[in-house]
C-alpha cells in the first residue's frame, strides 16, 4: 500500500483549492481529497454514495473544517475490486486513515460516517483508541433488534437491487459511477445485518464522544408493506443503543436514508455545533 501524489483527480464540484492523493491497497486505487480550514474531519461515505454525490455537504463542511474524504472501492473514481465484503471496505478505510495520519496534522480528527461508512467508523475507532477526537454517525451503525433482511424479504430486496443496478448503469465512466452488481449489493447488506448484530460490543470499547444523526424514514415513508416495521426497527435500535450508552446524543431528521444529499444543510449545521468533549471511561457491560 503506497501513497502517490500526482495529477488532480477530476471530481465534480471540487475546487482548485482541493488537494488530492491516492491510496493503493491490494490492487485497488482509492482517490482521496482534502480541502477547507478548521478542525480536521474525515468523512466516510456509505454504499452507493460518491464524493461527487456529496458535493454540497462537503462544500458546507469545508467552511469550518479541514475535510478529508474519499470514494469507496468500486465507487466514483476508485477502481473496481474482486471483493466487496465488509472486511474489504474496512481494510480500505484503515489504509486511508494510516495515510492521513502521516500528513502534517494539527490535531486528531473527527470521524463522520454515513450508513456503511458509519459502521466502518465504529469498527475503526473500537480498534484504534485515542486516535480520534469524536464521531458523528449518520443513519448507520445501528444495533437493530431484528435483521432487516429475512428469508421472506429476499425476493423484495433482490428486485430492489436489480432496479438499483439498472439505474446506476447510466453513471458508468463518471465520478458518480458504482461498479457493484445487484448480487454484490445484496450480499453486502446481508453481511452488514450480521455485523450490526454484534456492534454493541464495538461501542463498549470506544471512549470518544459520539453523536448520531438518524432518519425517521430509513425504509421510505410508505405506510404499506414492511416499511413501517423497518422504520420502527431502525428507531428501536437507537433506543437500545442509548439505553446502554446514555452519553450518546441523537438527532432525528424527517428524511429518508439519502439524507446526506437531501438534508445537507441540516447535517452540516449539526456537525458544526458538535463540540469536542473530554473522553469518557470505557463501559464494560453485558449484551442487551
Amino acid at each position: 500500500m503506497t501513497l502517490t501524489q500526482g495529477q488532480p483527480l477530476r471530481i465534480d464540484g471540487m475546487t482548485a483549492k482541493t488537494n488530492y492523493f491516492t491510496v493503493r491497497r491490494g490492487g485497488v486505487t482509492i482517490p482521496v481529497s482534502r480541502g477547507g480550514r478548521g478542525r480536521l474531519l474525515i468523512l466516510c461515505p456509505g454504499l452507493l454514495t460518491t464524493q461527487a454525490d456529496l458535493h454540497e455537504l462537503i462544500t458546507l463542511l469545508r467552511r469550518d473544517h479541514d475535510v478529508v474524504t474519499f470514494d469507496l472501492r468500486g465507487h466514483g473514481v476508485s477502481t473496481g475490486a474482486d471483493q466487496y465484503s465488509f472486511e474489504a471496505f474496512l481494510g480500505d478505510f484503515v489504509a486511508v486513515m494510516a495515510q492521513v495520519r502521516r500528513l502534517d496534522l494539527p490535531s486528531a480528527p473527527m470521524l463522520v460516517g454515513h450508513s456503511l461508512g458509519a459502521d466502518l467508523v465504529v469498527h475503526y475507532a473500537s480498534e484504534h483508541p485515542g486516535i480520534v477526537t469524536e464521531m458523528v454517525l449518520i443513519d448507520g451503525a445501528n444495533p437493530v433488534p431484528e435483521p432487516f433482511i429475512t428469508e421472506a424479504d429476499l425476493p423484495e430486496f433482490r428486485a430492489m437491487f436489480d432496479g438499483l443496478a439498472t439505474w446506476i448503469e447510466g453513471s458508468e465512466g463518471t465520478p458518480r459511477q458504482v461498479l457493484l452488481t445487484a448480487q454484490e449489493m445484496l450480499d453486502l447488506n446481508l453481511e452488514v445485518d450480521v455485523v450490526r448484530s454484534a456492534i454493541l460490543d464495538r461501542y463498549r470499547k470506544i471512549d470518544r464522544p459520539i453523536s448520531m444523526i438518524m432518519s425517521t424514514s430509513m425504509a421510505g415513508d410508505s405506510g404499506e408493506g414492511r416499511a413501517p416495521w423497518r422504520n420502527q426497527n431502525w428507531r428501536a435500535g437507537i433506543e437500545r443503543l442509548v439505553r446502554e450508552q446514555p452519553h450518546i446524543s441523537t438527532s432525528w431528521l424527517d428524511a429518508g436514508h439519502g439524507l446526506l444529499v437531501t438534508h445537507a444543510q441540516e447535517i452540516a449545521r449539526i456537525i458544526r455545533n458538535t463540540q469536542a468533549q473530554p473522553a469518557r471511561p470505557v463501559r464494560h457491560s453485558s449484551q442487551v
